[in-house]
């Protein structure tokens, strides 16, 4: 497996070379049939009539022979005829009346333009080989107290490596010893470096900022997050979207009408308006330039390849065109809301005592026991007395969990029975503080209690905090017209309470798992194009189910296999992000579409009105080429 990474990623150097090559060597081809135009051309005004037509030929050959090549097996593969075809018929018809100066300027122009496109469309795939370069190709492991730096390929699962300020992570591991701060930019799309210490994660082609870190490796180099990235985004970009295969299926119907067009033209004007042979034959080859959709086709495609390497760049993946695509006609969003709305885990959020008892002395009681406890609510607020409030916790002599109630604990010498209002007394639970547990339940919160031989003592409101961004990325999905929704298994009045929060258009509660994807399908039926936001695991039905699948990724790989589109950090406001650049996407596209129509349109115009000549024909024709091209590339900026 490892040879294949080497193997892949060797390739993938090969791949850029040889792109390079292509370019470097079409610019050449192209710029020296220029010179011999220019040479042959001068002969001529000389009546060095043999010499002069050897060069046009010369230049025929050196210009057209790599577009010439490309048509004539394209056209035997596809058994079509294409635009490359259409150029050369068009030079060789002009030779053939003696135009060897505009036959030779349009082999020589296309050549160029060619020459462009291809430098063009290398400049998206370059993103690839761009990230590819991050990939360290050598690691520093750990043999006891010996270093030895090995190649990426010969690491094991579970090597000890040590990672030194300034380099790159060379896989994904999990820190061992040591603290740092970690760019993790080309993961997670984040600019703000991320804080590493003992036990937390870190991803192959992140950079290490600051301090020395060992790390143990915990997955082989061909299956870590930052090559899955890679392979998803190549994927991406080989994938077509429904407007590509459309363009592509409608180039070969167009090309045979333009040669039925041309077949006409040949013969038709002599008879009809007078128009000598030759001029004849002459309009007919312009109208072959002038007609061909190059523009048309060049359209979509670029403006595709530069938006999924855009998004890539911020942490945005896409699995194909198509996803990208559909989010311009999206109207109505759908949000899981444990782990996407909200962080997933409750936290603490009031705490209420009996008059004359300590706060602080009522939460250490409370932390000690609950500390032994695996409950997520124990454990909120455990985390919330340590970390919150610096307290320190004590030993409990005996703890007796009581599943489904709570747990009964003595901390010294005393003993507390903690858990829901039942357990510890239901009336004394909601007459505690003139009922002041009703009103936080109102608000979403679980309300825990706690009593000691008095009576009760206190009691804690948890609850799983809305994430500081979901209100702002609601906000701006809701301005570009796109409904909300929030679906959640949580009784009616939590959900109402965190939907109220998060300004969410319309909530869904106590909707069981498997209700998510019949609650999908009626936002389709109502909304026609719904995508629906989840954490990628145990919401991938719906996800499924949805028009585009958004699995929130917080750097993990899970998410990359059961998605249209990954976020790579849970960030909401990235969904924006998406469909904004699928807008901009969209609009470049008609941009193009229309603008490569209207000048195919006014040069066959030109043509019919005989004030359109051949090199004129050209210029406009290949310009509109790479005008769209350069245009489409645009969507590469941020």
């Amino acid at each position: 497996m490892e040879q294949t990474l080497a193997k892949k990623q060797e390739n993938q150097s090969t791949s850029s070379f040889l792109a390079g090559m292509q370019t470097h060597g079409e610019l050449i081809a192209a710029l020296a049939s220029g010179v011999l135009i220019l040479v042959a051309w001068l002969l001529s005004k000389q009546d060095a009539s043999t010499l002069s037509i050897t060069l046009f030929i010369l230049a025929y050959v050196i210009g057209g022979f790599a577009k010439a090549k490309e048509g004539i097996e394209e056209t035997i593969e596809n058994k079509e005829l294409n635009v490359e075809m259409l150029m050369i018929i068009a030079a060789i018809g002009a030779a053939v009346i003696g135009y060897w100066t505009e036959g030779a300027m349009l082999i020589f122009i296309f050549a160029l333009s060619g020459a462009l496109e291809t430098y063009t469309m290398n400049k998206s795939s370059r993103e690839i080989s761009a990230l590819m370069d991050l990939q360290p190709q050598e690691a520093t492991r750990l043999n006891g107290d010996h270093e030895e730096v090995v190649a990426i390929s010969e690491l094991q699962v579970n090597d000890t490596l040590l990672v030194k300020p300034g380099e790159r992570v060379p896989v994904d591991g999990i820190v061992l010893s040591g603290e740092t701060t970690i760019d993790q930019a080309a993961i997670t799309g984040e600019s703000v470096p991320v804080l590493k210490a003992a036990d937390e994660e870190v991803f192959a082609g992140t950079v290490n900022l600051k301090g020395a870190i060992v790390i143990k490796m915990t997955k082989p180099s061909t299956e870590t997050l930052f090559q899955k990235i890679i392979q998803l985004v190549q994927s991406a970009q080989s994938e077509k979207s429904p407007s590509q295969l459309f363009i592509e299926r409608f180039e070969g119907t167009y090309v045979k009408v333009v040669l039925s067009v041309v077949a006409i033209m040949l013969f038709l004007p002599h008879y009809v308006l007078g128009w000598s042979w030759t001029e004849t034959f002459y309009r007919a080859m312009i109208l072959l330039v002038v007609a061909s959709p190059c523009a048309l086709v060049a359209s979509i495609t670029p403006a595709s390849l530069s938006a999924i390497s855009n998004g890539a760049r911020k942490g945005i993946l896409f699995k194909g065109g198509v996803h990208l695509e559909r989010l311009n006609h999206l109207n109505a969003v759908a949000f899981d809301k444990t782990g996407t709305l909200t962080k997933g885990k409750p936290e603490v959020t009031d705490v209420l005592v009996r008059d004359g008892v300590s706060e602080d002395e009522f939460l250490i009681k409370i932390a000690s026991i609950e500390r032994q406890s695996n409950h997520p609510l124990a454990q909120s607020i455990v985390q919330f007395a340590k970390d919150k409030r610096n307290l320190q916790l004590l030993q409990p002599e005996s703890l007796e969990d009581v599943p489904g109630f709570g747990v009964i604990g003595t901390v010294q010498g005393k003993q507390w029975k903690i858990g829901k209002a039942d357990f510890i007394g239901k009336d004394d639970a909601t007459s505690f503080k003139n009922g002041a547990a009703v009103n936080l339940a109102s608000e979403g919160k679980t309300v825990v209690y706690a009593r000691d031989e008095h009576g009760v003592i206190g009691i804690l409101a948890l609850k799983d905090v809305v994430r500081t961004e979901a209100v702002e990325a609601i906000k701006v999905l809701k301005s570009l017209g796109i409904h909300t929704v929030m679906i959640t298994g949580d009784s009616k009045k939590t959900a109402e309470a965190i939907a109220k929060e998060c300004m969410v258009d319309e909530y869904i509660s106590e909707c069981l798992p498997e209700a998510k994807v019949d609650k999908v399908k009626e936002l389709k039926e109502r909304y026609s194009t719904v995508a629906m936001v989840g954490d990628g695991i145990n919401d991938a039905p719906a996800l499924a189910t949805s028009n585009v699948g958004i699995a929130m990724g917080e750097g993990t790989d899970v998410a990359l296999e059961t998605a249209d589109v990954v976020l790579m950090k849970n960030n909401l406001s990235r969904i924006a992000d998406a469909v904004k650049l699928s807008k901009r996407m969209n609009s470049i596209v008609k941009q193009n579409v229309i603008f490569s129509i209207s000048v195919i349109f006014l040069l066959i115009s030109s043509n019919f009105l005989q004030v359109l000549d051949m090199p004129f024909g050209v210029i406009g024709h290949e310009g509109s080429t790479i005008l769209v091209i350069l245009n489409g590339l645009r969507l590469l900026k941020s």
